[in-house]
């Protein structure tokens, strides 16, 4: 079967450019199921391309939540969309408030059947174990990960209010690659206009033709695939059917409309050669020249680019301070704690104000140590606010005893240094006297008795060192440029 469209008919579409990580092109094809019901009762674990180093990926599905379905790939796309516009270097804490939580789902209002749909992708999300490779320089450095390590939600005030802002972390490995630029170049807007399956197929398809295109001949490059394969690696698991004729029910609607919007030219299903079943052949159409030239020849990463860390302020840090403070107040870990509220979250806002961030954890011991001491329960993060003069007052003793402390260190240092010199002088002195004529060493040495005679009641320990100061001082004089000064002395130990 063989479906064409001509350039007639196509559409002017406008683009933005999605950035999506090489490994993580591969990963989405296994973890995201783009069968909702298949999706919701499979679990286990999945594994692609066993025995082949570079592809082999293992996925571990969560036995609770089950594998990731078309909504979840939705949140994870808009996860990616957002940090592709901060630009580079890449995001990992990738914030989303109320607003573009209702249009990541598409719906005009916002309730609990919204919110826990949402939560439950994200854990889909977060708590599928990923084990595969990603490129780092001339190797290949195998990762075992979550493409999302943490997963943070804001509530207005109960469990059953809907979510009203949360965060996603990142994974390191994902940040790390994407800032080596080993990515895939998308076109949102137009995956905005495909379905699940479609979009799946779309971000295969236009890494494996981006691959042979040389920018101008657009026939030449054509790209075949197994269907089996397809199911299995492209669409997380789709059932694979034994017919023609079904095949062409399951995926010529979305195939069709590829070859609609131009990204396809044309599509074939046709019967395998070496072994049985069937086996698809994509051909690309003048979208995908026109969004390669876009991404990869004109390519300006900076063009999407907005202020993260107005965002980050805004959103990001106030979560990690409201989950820090659950953490150190309850002794939970931060994957056990289902939410925070906004009215902590706001508080948060207003403690950032006041601490910076990296010493935020500080602030908290602080302020739950005094309301320990005084049998004050801390329930709010709100409470915490009443301890932040004692915490500034306790942080200028801190900080004038530290300086205290590092100003006799270093006069120790400093006092140990003229020590060690004291000693390098007086070995330096003797070896040099050692090396002169007799006659020159008597000289300086009764020159140094002389002046080195002790105080009357003076003892033979102090004539001895007075001897010993005076005969290194006159051999140093007497022999200038022979004995290192002070500051080259203490550059060459420095090496």
């Amino acid at each position: 079967m063989e479906t064409t469209q001509s350039d007639d008919n196509l559409k002017t579409i406008e683009t933005e450019a999605v950035y999506l990580e090489n490994t993580l092109l591969r990963v989405f094809g296994v973890l995201f199921c783009h069968d909702p019901k298949r999706a919701r009762g499979r679990t286990g674990t999945i594994e692609i391309n066993r025995g082949v180093t570079e592809k082999h990926i293992t996925v571990r599905l969560d036995p609770e939540y089950a594998q990731p379905g078309p909504f979840a790939h939705k949140v994870a796309m808009a996860v990616i969309r957002k940090q592709s516009r901060f630009g580079s270097p890449a995001q990992k804490q990738i914030s989303f408030s109320q607003r573009e939580l209702m249009r990541l789902t598409g719906r005009k209002t916002w309730g609990g059947r919204d919110s826990e749909e949402l939560i439950r992708a994200l854990r889909q999300i977060q708590y599928a174990h990923i084990l595969a490779k990603f490129k780092k320089d001339d190797r290949f450095v195998e990762h075992d990960f979550s493409i999302f390590n943490e997963v943070m939600i804001e509530r207005r005030n109960s469990a059953t209010d809907p979510i009203a802002a949360c965060t996603v972390i990142v994974a390191d490995p994902i940040i790390q690659s994407l800032n080596d630029h080993h990515f895939t170049c998308l076109n949102h807007v137009l995956m905005q206009q495909l379905s699940s399956v479609a979009s799946a197929f779309y971000m295969r398809l236009f890494y494996h033709f981006s691959i042979p295109f040389d920018g101008k001949h657009l026939n030449r490059v054509s790209f075949k695939k197994r269907y089996d394969d397809i199911c299995l690696e492209w669409l997380g698991g789709l059932t694979v059917l034994k017919y023609r004729s079904d095949i062409r029910d399951q995926l010529s609607g979305h195939l069709d409309h590829l070859v609609e919007v131009g990204f396809l030219r044309s599509y074939d299903i046709s019967p395998a050669e070496t072994r049985e079943g069937f086996v698809v052949e994509f051909r690309p159409g003048t979208r995908f020249a026109s969004d390669y030239q876009t991404f990869y020849v004109r390519r300006r990463q900076g063009d999407f680019q907005f202020n993260f860390h107005d965002e980050n302020q805004a959103m990001g840090e106030p979560h990690q301070v409201a989950y820090l403070f659950v953490e150190k107040r309850t002794g939970q870990k931060r994957e056990g704690i289902p939410y925070v509220s906004s009215r902590d979250v706001e508080t948060a806002k207003e403690l950032l104000r006041s601490v910076p961030l990296d010493q935020i954890g500080d602030f908290l011991d602080f302020a739950l140590s005094e309301a320990r001491r005084t049998r004050f329960d801390l329930q709010t993060l709100g409470g915490v606010k009443q301890y932040l003069n004692s915490y500034f007052q306790a942080s200028d003793r801190r900080a004038s005893e530290k300086a205290k402390a590092l100003a006799k260190l270093a006069q120790e240092a400093e006092e140990q240094l003229k020590s060690d010199y004291a000693a390098y002088l007086r070995t330096a002195a003797g070896k040099l006297l050692e090396s002169r004529p007799a006659h020159e060493r008597a000289a300086i040495e009764d020159l140094a008795r002389t002046k080195a005679r002790p105080p009357v009641g003076g003892t033979g320990f102090l004539s001895n060192t007075l001897y010993e100061l005076e005969r290194t001082r006159l051999t140093i004089d007497r022999y200038p440029g022979n004995v290192l000064s002070f500051d080259e002395w203490k550059e060459r130990a420095a090496c």
